[in-house]
């Protein structure tokens, strides 16, 4: 079964709760309407929305994260390219790109990232 995904608002929301966290469910209101525009039920229907798929955890009135921002990055950017590009990372790197031109120091940056996850020859 697939992972739960995150709307665009549901990230926007965790947004906060990850700036904030441990916050409480009031403070969530307040920070939501000032932000977001959200009224009262709103928030409290997505914290509930969000406790149900797995990313927040709501006890005592303290709403905290189950999910870093680094893994919710992780899951939506394997999504969007599995279903974008079919899975083809190189693909979709191209689409990126686009005919952009990359500094050196962008170039080397990639070029490392991509030597850190490479397998490497000789079973390693």
């Amino acid at each position: 079964m697939d992972e739960p995904r995150m709307s665009n608002s549901d990230y926007r929301f965790m947004q906060i709760v990850w700036e904030h966290a441990p916050v409480g469910s009031g403070e969530m209101v307040r920070l939501c309407a000032e932000q977001l525009g959200w009224k009262k039920s709103t928030t409290y229907t997505e914290i509930k929305r969000l406790c149900e798929k797995g990313f927040l955890k709501n006890e005592n009135a303290v709403v905290e994260p189950l999910i870093t921002m680094e893994e919710a990055q992780k899951r939506e950017s394997g999504a969007f390219v599995e279903r974008t590009f079919s899975g083809s990372l190189p693909g979709f790197l191209a689409a990126f790109l686009g005919g952009k031109k990359l500094s050196s120091e962008e170039a080397e940056e990639l070029k490392r990232l991509i030597d850190s996850h490479s397998e490497q020859k000789g079973g390693r």
